[in-house]
């Protein structure tokens, strides 16, 4: 999985699939994508300025790239966009690329920290591609619904207060639902290595450049 994940910074990133490459929450300067794979699809979790930017997304949808957000960000988007996207409340599933996907809650559970990301607003999604189960956890802190998620191949998972959790609350959170390999993802101002030495069980963690 590793030669297909494609960080780009903080919580964007693409992966390419064998039905396609799916971006998730690409904001930012449009020539940071210029080498990558055009998107075939564009997963975004929340409305906040660094996972939703309606520039980056004019510039990066083609004419047939699809695209599946929450329902906050659907209702931000022009029709001629929305007409390319499907809303998935937190539960529901669909298809992304004829590949299965789940939205996953992602919310604050610390309560000086709920209102940053309350919970039935926000995604996080669980997409099966090419047999593997894929987490990308959004803007979230250690839930019931991440801690109860199982067979999980790869996940993406964040770690920055106050706007998720700590390394310590992380570590904790990946070692109840023990995916087969984490990436450390929206960590900007976090110890990745103290995530590291934190973790127990077999998870493999993979470092890549987030931050460049």
């Amino acid at each position: 999985m590793a030669e297909s994940v494609f960080p780009v910074s903080h919580a964007s990133f693409a992966m390419t699939t064998p039905m396609g490459t799916v971006y998730n929450d690409p904001v930012g300067d449009p020539a940071k994508y210029a080498d990558l794979p055009a998107a075939d699809a564009i997963l975004v979790t929340h409305h906040h300025g660094d996972h939703f930017n309606l520039d980056t997304l004019t510039a990066l949808m083609g004419d047939e790239t699809v695209l599946i957000t929450n329902p906050t960000v659907y209702d931000k988007l022009p029709a001629d966009m929305q007409a390319q996207a499907t809303a998935l409340a937190n539960g529901e599933t669909g298809q992304l690329l004829g590949m299965p996907i789940e939205a996953i809650p992602a919310y604050n559970t610390t309560e000086d920290r709920t209102k940053y990301h309350p919970k039935g607003r926000d995604n996080g999604y669980v997409l099966i591609a090419d047999g593997l189960r894929i987490y990308i956890a959004g803007d979230t802190e250690g839930t019931d619904e991440m801690r109860a998620l199982t067979d999980i191949d790869v996940a993406f998972v964040p770690m920055n207060l106050p706007f998720t959790m700590d390394e310590d609350a992380a570590a904790d959170a990946v070692a109840a639902f023990a995916p087969k390999v984490v990436y450390p993802y929206h960590y900007k101002n976090s110890d990745v290595f103290a995530f590291a030495d934190a973790l127990t069980g077999d998870t493999q963690i993979k470092m890549a450049k987030w931050y460049v």
